[in-house]
């Protein structure tokens, strides 16, 4: 029976990975840079790496980042899920308000699975195409069409789809919704200059 060669450990693999994600990596991001569990452990002892949650680390030396919370979010769902609703309004400037809890949408066959939510986490439902997504910053986020149209109560529903099962919120024409967008936009910088 012969063994699966393993990698040697590649430090500056793992720190590329963790640069790109606000210094943050997954045991599943170490393992692909040839980090065991026991050499993790090993970092985590020596002061290397901490441990922020059940297999998410951070590079002690990394400066923190903005969006460090929102990462660590999102590497709990296996890097699969995007941030959504109330979060994606902030990220996208939509909002003034900061949301309490970390809002990210996961695909639908994540609603079988028995989560360990963490603590400050709303999880929503959906299958999100990659034209529909967005990238701020290390982290993913629904596009500013699929937001609005996503946020309870934020677009009359004179601007709902006009097909309830339409898969890409992108593929829909609707120049109200931009006009929406815009006239939002403005209200709001108007409002920000007048305090």
């Amino acid at each position: 029976m012969q063994s699966v060669p393993v990698a040697a450990p590649n430090w500056q693999s793992l720190y590329d990975t963790a640069a790109s994600q606000e210094g943050l990596f997954t045991t599943r991001q170490a393992a692909a840079a040839g980090y065991s569990d026991p050499l993790l452990a090993h970092y985590q002892k020596v002061g290397r790496i901490a441990r922020i949650r059940r297999g998410i680390y951070r590079l002690v030396h990394f400066p923190s980042g903005e969006q460090e919370e929102l990462v660590t979010a999102w590497l709990w769902t296996e890097a699969i899920g995007v941030l959504s609703h109330q979060t994606a309004l902030t990220l996208q400037g939509l909002s003034d308000v900061l949301p309490a809890q970390i809002h990210l949408t996961l695909p639908l066959t994540w609603r079988q699975r028995r989560l360990r939510v963490p603590k400050g986490l709303v999880l929503h439902y959906a299958d999100v195409p990659l034209q529909d997504r967005s990238w701020n910053g290390a982290v993913p986020v629904t596009s500013t069409r699929r937001t609005l149209w996503t946020v309870p109560g934020l677009v009359d529903t004179t601007f709902r789809p006009p097909r309830p099962s339409a898969r890409s919120l992108s593929d829909l024409h609707t120049p109200m919704l931009n006009v929406f967008v815009e006239h939002y936009k403005t209200a709001r910088c108007n409002r920000t200059h007048q305090l």
